[in-house]
């Protein structure tokens, strides 16, 4: 197949395992805001965590290179994905989308027949907005569905490809994600770029929507002592149902399925539902359930072991935890943190443990959204809901 210019702007996780996997067969040049992180990616070293992608960057041979983005050069290539942030505005009730439209603009300065692929989670409607805007029609909406800490995998397996357009450009880059890929008769759905922006933010609902309802139910088993883990084994067995995205939790959190919910309540404004903008709330409520069971405790001492959501994981924005120790701390508790992945002195003036045998041992009760190995010897301080031992 021929060798095609690709350009990626932005090297979070969306855009950097993108980079590296189309980067197999073509040649690719990303770039990003952060010299910090061109620097590690010019060493070959990962700046996220992602076991796959680190040994993909040092072991493979790949036509992958990385500059600022400033120095940004769109003239020669034939596609650029943009998969910079697009973190969700309170005040406007909408994604912030700046970064995109900037980074389209430029791209059109420079070159008025690339073909324009955007990665970032978007509001629904966004891409058309954009063709009318600038005048331009080869933008297309291509959704990502990837877990953080697995991104590279799964882009080298994906459950789908989704591609709002279908352009012969767009179909010979959907080609072109299929041929890097590992995984072999991938499915691939062409529809428009508004579509593709619903199916994205549905998507995201859907998993937040599982998590809230056996959340709900966990809540409700703990609340009338009934063994969490028989009922859901139990409905799970059912095919309409089944396992996965089932082990209860704190509450859903991390970058992508609290935005992408506010998201998508925002494009329902003007369309009757319940449903929907229900799910903040019931995600709230499981959270101030947990704080409120953990005070019942009367502890002196709460240790809060890891802020990140999962294992595997070097992220905890918005992470449910956050929430659950601010009500607690409300309550004038203590509160201490182990999280090695943290460097500062405190997190929010409440005090970091960086050696976990003190933390262990000053804490009267141990909090971790999912149980660890680490935290063993400790059994009868840990207070989790993870059932199955799985993210």
């Amino acid at each position: 197949m021929h060798k095609y210019k690709i350009i990626v702007v932005g090297c979070g996780y969306v855009g950097l395992s993108n980079a590296v996997l189309l980067a197999r067969k073509n040649e690719v040049h990303a770039f990003d805001i952060d010299n910090e992180r061109i620097e590690l990616l010019k060493e070959k070293k990962s700046p996220i965590h992602d076991e796959l992608l680190s040994n993909f960057l040092q072991t493979k041979q790949l036509s992958l290179k990385f500059s600022m983005a400033k120095n940004a050069n769109y003239i020669d290539s034939d596609y650029v994905i943009i998969s910079t942030p697009t973190n969700y505005d309170e005040r406007a009730n909408f994604f912030d989308t700046k970064s995109v439209e900037n980074i389209i603009k430029d791209v059109i300065s420079q070159n008025n027949k690339v073909r324009i692929i955007i990665k970032s989670t978007v509001p629904v409607g966004f891409t058309e907005k954009m063709k009318k805007k600038f005048k331009y029609k080869k933008i297309t909406f291509s959704p990502e569905f990837l877990r953080e800490g697995r991104a590279l995998e799964d882009n080298l397996h994906p459950s789908r490809i989704v591609i709002g357009d279908n352009s012969k450009d767009s179909k010979i880059f959907a080609e072109l994600l299929k041929d890097a890929a590992d995984k072999k008769n991938i499915p691939i759905f062409y529809m428009t770029s508004t579509e593709a922006e619903a199916s994205k933010l549905f998507a995201n609902a859907y998993l937040a929507m599982r998590v809230v309802f056996f959340n709900e139910l966990d809540s409700y088993a703990y609340t009338h002592q009934l063994n969490t883990k028989n009922i859901i084994d139990s409905i799970s067995a059912d095919p309409r149902i089944a396992e996965g995205y089932n082990n209860p939790s704190f509450g859903y959190g991390g970058y992508c399925l609290p935005k992408d919910v506010k998201q998508l309540q925002a494009n329902y404004a003007d369309v009757p539902n319940a449903l929907i903008n229900s799910l903040d709330e019931a995600n709230s409520k499981r959270k101030d359930f947990i704080a409120a069971t953990i005070i019942k405790k009367n502890p002196k001492v709460v240790g809060i072991f890891r802020l990140i959501m999962k294992s595997g994981s070097d992220n905890f924005r918005e992470s449910a935890i956050q929430d659950v120790m601010k009500t607690i701390k409300a309550k004038g508790i203590r509160i201490v943190i182990y999280e090695p992945m943290f460097k500062a002195a405190d997190f929010f003036d409440l005090e970091i443990i960086k050696d976990l045998y003190t933390f262990k041992k000053v804490s009267d009760v141990v909090i971790s959204n999912r149980m660890d190995h680490e935290l063993l010897d400790i059994e009868h301080k840990v207070y989790t809901r993870d059932i199955f031992n799985t993210d």
